[in-house]
C-alpha cells in the first residue's frame, strides 16, 4: 500500500562540528521518503526550482521514489543555511530563502489520489487542509508541523488537528502548543483536539507516544557518533508512516513496531551529512539494526510477530 508524502524538497547548507556540506538534497519531503521507501511505494509531492541540479533529483527517483507530483518551474529553489552546535541539540538557521516554495500549490499526481496513507509535512496549516480535502478516502493521515505555524496560526492549526488521525511533533513544539512543560499533559491536550495518535519526538532522548489512554515511550538507539541530525524527524515519520501503510493494520502493536522502524530510519540518517545515509541504506542494514533496538530495549517477539 504507498503513502503519499507533500512537503518539502529543499537544498540545504549544513554546518556541524565535523564539516559542513552545501547544496545538499533536503526538504522534509525528501528524507520521508526516503526512509518510507524502505516499507512500501511513496508517492513524493513537492516543488523545486530550475536551479535544482539534476543528480539532486536522481537521488530519488533511483530509489524507486514516484516523483510524479514533484514539479519544476522557473525560479529558485528553497534553500536552507543551518549550524549546530558542539551538542548537536542546538541549530541556529543563518539563512531561509522559501523561493518557489512560497507560492506552492500541491498537485496531486493521478495514481497517488487513491491512497490511504497520506502525511502531511510542515508546510501552513490550511495548505495542508486543502490537500486533505483531495484524500476523501484515505485510511490514515499523518502531519507534522514546526513552532512557526504554532505561534502564528495556531487556530488553522487546531483546525487540522480535528481532521487528521495520527500527528508527529517534538517535545518542545508539544509543549508550546499545549501550554504546559509537562509531555504527558501536553499528549492528552493535542489528542483531545482530534488525533487518535500523538507521538511525541524527543530527539537522543526518543519517542512518546499517545493512544486513547495508553502511553508508550522508545529510547533512541544509541550511536557511537551522530554526524548530522538534519531530516532525523522527517525519516522517522517516513519510517513510521511506511511501515504502517505495509502493514496495512492500526493495532496498538503495529503502532509501536512502527515507532521502532522510524527510530531506526532516524538512527541510520543522522550517520552522514544530509540524505546521504539514507541513499546508501540497504534493507538488510534496517532489519540487523531493527534486531539490535529491540535485543536492547527487550521489546522482543511481542514486536517482531507484528513485523
Amino acid at each position: 500500500m504507498p503513502v503519499v508524502v507533500v512537503g518539502s524538497v529543499a537544498l540545504d547548507t549544513i554546518e556541524t562540528p565535523f564539516g559542513k556540506t552545501e547544496n545538499a538534497l533536503g526538504g522534509s519531503a525528501s528524507y520521508f521518503s526516503l526512509a518510507a521507501r524502505f516499507f512500501c511505494p511513496a508517492y513524493l509531492v513537492a516543488v523545486v526550482g530550475e536551479d535544482m541540479p539534476a543528480d539532486r533529483l536522481a537521488l530519488l527517483s533511483q530509489k524507486n521514489i514516484k516523483t510524479e507530483g514533484l514539479k519544476q518551474v522557473p525560479g529558485k529553489t528553497f534553500r536552507w543555511t543551518g549550524r549546530y552546535e558542539e551538542d548537536l541539540n542546538t541549530r541556529e538557521t543563518l539563512d531561509l530563502q522559501l523561493n518557489v516554495f512560497e507560492e506552492f500549490e500541491p498537485e496531486i499526481p493521478a495514481g497517488a489520489q487513491d491512497c490511504e496513507y497520506v502525511f502531511l509535512g510542515n508546510i501552513h496549516p490550511q495548505l495542508q487542509a486543502k490537500v486533505l480535502d483531495q484524500f476523501p478516502q484515505a485510511k490514515l493521515v499523518g502531519c507534522d508541523t514546526i513552532d512557526h505555524w504554532i505561534l502564528n496560526e495556531r487556530q488553522a492549526l487546531l483546525n487540522l488537528f480535528s481532521k487528521v488521525n495520527l500527528v508527529v511533533i517534538n517535545d518542545a513544539e508539544a509543549r508550546m502548543l499545549a501550554q504546559t512543560p509537562n509531555l504527558k499533559v501536553a499528549a492528552r491536550w493535542i489528542r483531545a483536539r482530534g488525533p487518535e495518535f500523538v507521538v511525541i519526538k524527543k530527539g537522543e532522548h526518543g519517542v512518546l507516544m499517545y493512544h486513547h489512554d495508553e502511553f508508550f515511550a522508545a529510547p533512541a538507539f544509541l550511536l557511537d557518533e551522530v554526524f548530522d541530525p538534519t531530516g532525523a524527524g522527517d525519516s522517522f515519520a517516513g519510517g513510521l508512516m511506511g511501515y504502517l501503510a505495509q502493514a496495512r493494520a492500526l493495532t496498538p502493536e503495529v503502532l509501536r513496531c512502527g515507532i521502532v522502524n522510524g527510530t531506526v530510519l532516524a538512527s541510520y540518517c543522522v550517520e552522514q551529512f544530509g540524505v546521504q545515509r539514507l541513499v546508501s541504506l540497504t534493507d538488510q542494514e534496517v532489519e540487523e539494526r531493527f534486531v539490535q533496538f529491540h535485543r536492547l530495549t527487550q521489546f522482543g517477539d511481542r514486536i517482531r510477530q507484528s513485523n
